[in-house]
């Protein structure tokens, strides 16, 4: 279950700071507009879609790009700070310690507790930040399955949505085959 703390639950909204003295629990905290995010520890088909994903989009990303798996911060401002799951970044964008502008791709893998969190609230983030292009897996291992959505004029429009077998081949940021199945293949023995 992700929790959501409101600045009116305290004397102030929360900061970038305020998330350096959190504890290193294996909860992920993220900052909304000052409100603060904790998300459980995410699952095994979870991890394995990142990990899969993370794997494909390095071995097809151009020179200049650079593929980065959670917990990365994505920090525009002082009252925001989200980790994409899976974000590929400019090289020049990145400093050693975070992303300070919109990642050119932000991917969410979705879990029980994750679903309207990434499908609406984050979503909306990486639209407001600028970000391309925005993917939301879900693992389900009977049917996995990928939405992409494209920025066009200050809002994602869908493009695609695959599920299990099906293959799409992204242009955005750079061309890669993905098949939603592959993603989680490593679920089975």
């Amino acid at each position: 279950m992700t929790v959501v703390t409101s600045p009116s639950d305290v004397a102030h909204p929360f900061t970038v700071a305020d998330l350096e003295e959190m504890p290193d629990d294996g909860r992920r905290y993220e900052l909304i507009d000052g409100e603060l995010l904790v998300s459980p520890a995410p699952s095994w088909a979870h991890q394995e879609a990142v990990m899969a994903l993370s794997i494909l989009l390095r071995q097809a990303r151009p020179a200049g790009l650079r593929v980065l798996p959670a917990p990365f911060a994505v920090r525009p401002d002082r009252f925001n700070e989200v980790q994409p799951d899976v974000l590929v970044a400019r090289y020049s964008d990145l400093t050693e310690d975070d992303l300070p502008r919109a990642p050119v791709l932000a991917v969410e893998v979705i879990s029980p507790t994750s679903r309207l969190r990434d499908a609406h609230l984050k979503k909306a983030v990486y639209a407001r930040l600028g970000s391309a292009s925005f993917w939301l897996v879900d693992p389900a291992r009977d049917k996995a399955t990928l939405t992409v959505f494209e920025l066009a004029g200050g809002a994602y429009r869908e493009v695609a949505c695959v599920a299990g077998d099906e293959a799409w081949t992204a242009t955005q940021p750079f061309p890669v085959r993905v098949v939603p199945a592959d993603l989680v293949r490593g679920l089975r023995p």
